[in-house]
């Protein structure tokens, strides 16, 4: 099911009025729609912000602060080439698209694809909609380099791996289309009956906050294009070596740029391809090996919307049916320490403070704290995935979803679920000297690197020199990686047995199969709990305080985009870690033999404050309450370009044997259950008139037989297929 590609795909005149909606295209470079709109004849250039259309993901305010500065670049391109960006606040993009066509006599539509799932059916209705009414709606790829229905196999079906797919689209016949230059020049149509609307996208509490980040980035289409500039003729050449360090910009820090569709893939592609043959005439290795990592990253991305289009379930519910019966830690203490970075795991918490403070993460800090999530203190996947949502600057649903899912072990070549990375073995392979964990946790800035990312370790002596006391300033591990490890065992032992429960009740006809919608539950946003801190230290990992829960869909109140206590906030002043004379405990004192061991029962994780506050779809009706703020001050960035996330080559293991845990035969002994959801195409793709656009692919419901173990693919809100009907 293509994207709503054209209807009434007669010539349009050079004197007609064409309205080019902008969505996540803000730029008027390789803008098809933009371009459309100038051939044709007068622009009418509009930008919706119609958030509570989003429903749970309604943007948190990092994205929104990029949003508004892109909106703001882009109008004053706009205006320099003679045409100005219309804003319109609204809570129905069809009904404001309509009034805008009321208001300028338009008779035509422009926009560029969208692959999630709400945008598709939304972009269906529009289309339908508009058209009835007589206008000419045409739709462009301006997204990616090859539209998700180019791209398949032999037989015509999706991938369902990623090197497969990322082969395909190296090896395809044609190459993706060239960048298109901007228009010289913007016809304006008459827009004095259509004045834009202000936007608001924060208030008084976000904006001391969000002045913070103005020091490190600078969004904009042509900041991006800077960006890309500095980082392929500088940085790329190294990216094979120095991608893995955390404690410093060594990744592009595209991705912000590349989500709002400040910067075009195709660009990125060209240029970056451009420089591979120069280094491969060179006989450059380490370049040539830099470019096809640097262009993997890019080919995951892709491969996000490819699975979003082909699966638009997959940000809501495991591609490997089997995993629906996982049974997920419940435990809302451990999410919030989680969130605080108070987690006694000195790289994870460092990660999770970095965010809160600055919205951003290095994609390798991002595998480490959500495997730490998914895989020690197990919590339901989708919980991490929307807390990411709230607060990455490049939050980007289809590759978080892609992310997430990957690291639970629900895709069908995602890690293995029972692998679980140890925190502190990934802390010196990818932060060896501790530096960036001294940035963010300033409490351990005077422990010395051989036990900065194992405290629990140090003997009492150097703890005492550096001015830590576990369980106190700084928190004893909340779990044990060898409890996590008997744990997960504990809890794939009873996933295989409650999945072959179901499977025996559907094979006797008592339930009607594994993954059927029916027995899935809505979205559960808990009511708020105040729940009291515990007046002296515990330990967190208490197995019996912990509660299961079967269905992985269960997501509490997240709610960092929209109300977050003053206790919830971490304050990090890591002005003094800057010195370049930091004083360091020296490790050439006598220790006691004893050591600081995590097992200790009176030290604990504490977590003052665990009030719980609902994440409601009723808020987005009213005004929101922002009160987020970070305390920290912000380092500068050279100016940057980043990678849209990928938590890993999906072919790469990155952690060593000796580093984690693995019971894969286990999971082996049960090949029959890994089987990926599924949506059958019913009718082959038609070309429509002119032949410039591939009609939608018509797809249904496939309701697998019960012997092929494969569940239906149901999306949970989204999609009602039971006419069978082209969306």
């Amino acid at each position: 099911m293509p994207p709503a590609s054209s209807s009434n795909g007669g010539n349009t005149s050079n004197n007609s009025i064409s309205i080019v909606w902008f969505r996540r295209d803000l730029r008027v470079e390789d803008n098809p729609a933009l371009a459309a709109g100038v051939r044709a004849g007068y622009v009418v250039s509009v930008f919706i912000w119609a958030p509570e259309e989003e429903g749970t993901y309604f943007p948190g305010r990092v994205s929104r602060w990029w949003l508004s500065q892109s909106l703001k670049h882009l109008d004053s391109s706009l205006r320099s080439l003679g045409a100005n960006l219309i804003t319109k606040r609204s809570f129905d993009t069809a009904s404001t698209l309509v009034d805008v066509v009321n208001s300028t006599g338009a008779t035509n539509l422009f926009f560029n694809h969208l692959y999630d799932p709400l945008s598709l059916v939304r972009d269906h209705r529009i289309k339908e909609l508009l058209s009835s009414r007589g206008l000419t709606v045409r739709s462009f790829n301006a997204d990616l380099l090859y539209e998700p229905w180019e791209v398949a196999d032999e037989n015509g079906c999706p991938f369902s791996t990623f090197e497969p797919f990322w082969n395909k689209c190296l090896s395809m016949p044609y190459d993706p289309a060239a960048p298109l230059l901007p228009p010289k020049r913007i016809i304006s149509a008459d827009v004095s009956r259509c004045p834009s609307d202000t936007l608001v996208f924060e208030d008084e509490s976000e904006r001391g906050s969000n002045a913070l980040l103005a020091r490190a980035w600078s969004p904009g289409w042509r900041n991006a294009n800077k960006a890309l500039n500095a980082f392929i003729n500088g940085p790329l050449i190294d990216y094979s070596v120095n991608r893995r360090k955390a404690d410093g910009a060594t990744t592009s820090l595209l991705s912000p740029h590349l989500h709002f569709g400040e910067l075009s893939v195709r660009k990125v592609f060209h240029l970056v391809q451009i420089k591979l043959l120069v280094w491969t005439n060179e006989e450059n290795e380490s370049g040539k090996e830099s470019v096809n990592l640097f262009l993997k990253s890019i080919g995951l991305r892709e491969y996000s919307r490819y699975l979003s289009f082909n699966h638009p379930f997959s940000h809501e519910r495991p591609l490997l049916s089997h995993l629906k019966f996982f049974p997920w830690v419940v435990d809302e203490n451990y999410f919030k320490a989680w969130r605080q970075g108070r987690t006694g795991y000195p790289l994870v918490d460092a990660g999770m403070r970095e965010l809160w403070a600055t919205g951003w993460l290095h994609d390798r800090i991002r595998v480490v704290v959500s495997s730490f999530f998914v895989k020690v203190l197990q919590l339901p996947w989708r919980w991490g995935m929307k807390y990411f949502w709230d607060t990455l600057l490049d939050a980007d649903l289809e590759c978080d979803a892609l992310g997430w899912q990957y690291i639970s072990g629900t895709l069908p070549d995602g890690r293995e679920f029972d692998r679980i990375d140890n925190p502190q073995f990934e802390g010196y392979k990818f932060d060896p000297n501790g530096e960036y964990v001294r940035r963010w946790l300033p409490e351990l800035i005077r422990l010395p690197t051989e036990w900065i990312h194992h405290p629990w370790d140090a003997p009492e002596p150097v703890l005492q020199a550096a001015g830590i006391e576990l369980g106190s300033n700084y928190p004893l591990p909340i779990v044990e990686i060898s409890a996590a490890k008997e744990r997960i065992q504990e809890a794939l032992t009873e996933m295989w047995q409650i999945e072959t429960a179901s499977r025996t009740a559907m094979e006797n006809e008592t339930e009607e199969g594994l993954g059927d919608s029916s027995d899935l539950p809505p979205f559960y946003y808990p009511q708020e709990i105040h729940m009291e801190a515990d007046p002296e230290p515990t330990r967190a990992n208490n197995l019996l305080t912990t509660t299961r829960r079967y269905s992985d869909q269960m997501v509490p109140s997240i709610t960092s985009s929209f109300v977050r206590n003053d206790e919830d906030a971490i304050s990090v002043d890591i002005s003094s870690t800057r010195e370049d004379g930091r004083a360091e405990v020296p490790t050439n004192v006598n220790f006691d033999d004893q050591t600081h061991g995590a097992t200790d029962q009176d030290g604990a994780a504490v977590v003052r404050n665990n009030a719980v506050l609902e994440f409601s779809p009723a808020r987005l009706q009213n005004r929101l309450e922002f009160s987020e703020e970070s305390s920290s001050s912000y380092t500068e960035r050279d100016g940057g370009l980043v990678p849209v996330w990928s938590p890993s080559n999906l072919s790469e293991h990155f952690i060593s044997e000796e580093t984690s845990v693995r019971t894969s035969a286990y999971l082996q002994r049960h090949p029959q259950t890994h089987q990926m959801m599924n949506w059958r195409q019913i009718s082959p793709p038609e070309k429509l008139g002119g032949g410039e656009h591939i009609a939608p692919k018509c797809y249904r419901l496939d309701s697998m037989k019960a012997s092929q173990n494969v569940a239906k693919s149901t999306p949970l809100f989204l999609y009602h297929f039971a006419d069978s009907k082209v969306l």
